[in-house]
Order: C-alpha cells, then sequence, then structure tokens
C-alpha cells in the first residue's frame, strides 16, 4: 500500500467480494486522498465502514471530478453479498472523459449489445478495460462474464485504439484455469493493440 502513488478516485463496478473488498478500500480511504464512485445503492455500504467520500451513479448519470467526467455505463452483470440480496444494488462501467481522451472501464460483464451503444454515444475510446476471466462454464456464465473470444469482439465492436486485459489471473473464480484466459486471448487477438499484463507489469499508452 505504501508504494501506491496518491490515488485520486476509485471506481466500483459492483459489489462482489473481488471487486470490493472494504479491508482494502477502508486503507485507501485513511490515506484521505481518493474519492470513491460507486453505482446505485453500493454507498450505504461503504458509508458504515467510514470509507468516503462516496458519489453515487445510476446508469447514464455523469459525475464531473476536477478536469475529469465520469459517466456511468450499462453491464450485463449481477450484485450480491449474501444469499438474500441478490440484485438489491446496482452494477456498471464507468467511461472516463478527460479533454480528448476516453478510457472505458466495462467492470464484469457478458457480451451484449450495449458496447455499440457505448461507442455510439462517446466514440471510440483511447483505452477499454476488458475482462476476460471466469467464463466457464458457458452454459452458467455467458450472461455475466466474456470468454476471451468475445472481448476481442468487444475490443473491435468498441473501436478501441488499445485494450488491456481485466478479471484473470489473479483468483481462481470458476471452471477455467488460472491462466486460461490469457492463453486463450493471445490466440484469438489479431494483433497486439489488445495488452495482456501480468501482475504488476506496466505499459505506457500513446
Amino acid at each position: 500500500m505504501e508504494d501506491l502513488p496518491p490515488i485520486d478516485v476509485v471506481l466500483i463496478s459492483h459489489n462482489h467480494f473481488d471487486h470490493l473488498d472494504l479491508p482494502t478500500l477502508g486503507q485507501l480511504a485513511a490515506r484521505g486522498s481518493s474519492t470513491f464512485v460507486v453505482p446505485t445503492g453500493v454507498s450505504r455500504l461503504l458509508r458504515s465502514q467510514r470509507i468516503g467520500s462516496v458519489h453515487e451513479l445510476d446508469w447514464g448519470e455523469s459525475l464531473a471530478i476536477s478536469s475529469f467526467i465520469i459517466h456511468c455505463v450499462p453491464a450485463l452483470h449481477f450484485s450480491a453479498r449474501g444469499l438474500l440480496d441478490r440484485n438489491k444494488t446496482l452494477w456498471c462501467g464507468y467511461v472516463i472523459e478527460y479533454a480528448e481522451s476516453l478510457v472505458y472501464f466495462a467492470g464484469d460483464t457478458g457480451f451484449g449489445a450495449h458496447f455499440a451503444q457505448i461507442r455510439e454515444e462517446f466514440g471510440s475510446p483511447q483505452l477499454a478495460l476488458l475482462p476476460i476471466g471466469a467464463y466457464e462454464p458457458r452454459w452458467f456464465m455467458s450472461p455475466v462474464h466474456m470468454a476471451p473470444e468475445e472481448a476481442v469482439r468487444a475490443h473491435e465492436i468498441l473501436g478501441a485504439k488499445t485494450s488491456i486485459a481485466i478479471h484473470h489471473g489473479t483468483f481462481q473464480l470458476a471452471d477455467d484455469g488460472i491462466d486460461t484466459p490469457q492463453k486463450r486471448l493471445m490466440a484469438s487477438r489479431r494483433d497486439d493493440s489488445f495488452l495482456i499484463l501480468e501482475n504488476g507489469q506496466s505499459a505506457k499508452i500513446p
């Protein structure tokens, strides 16, 4: 934690434990310099742990922070932290607009028409962060998690200049192997505009 630079904004896509870890967010909040942006219904959980400042957004809503505009956009997923709260809060992706640049963070999502809708509304992003893991078995996971081949299609539909694969290689979340998403993405991508980074690796995006 002490090696991290100052973090201005923390974007939380939904309340699943692998995306919203309260001890980690508490450590970030204790540094005193971060604003937390969450989908509808999630702010109550953060505030209950004295984590803030928190801004809550619904699909289609936007928030201006400094010189950035953060747009909350649809995703195909679900929410829950227990047995009795399924879909009681929202899930989302985000488009971050800065000057003439766009960054799209998809969060967790299945493949769907929302990629074309996002491109139509905002234009093609310079950078897209697209999930590729936890996709097996397909009969169960396809509505909520993309397979690597679908992520390649999303990259092309968005017209992203560069995409980076996320949601893989850290936790064993489904039946696909810990390194299978990376291997399948490498086999299906058409060029090196879709990047796969190891944990701790960095890339300079033009």
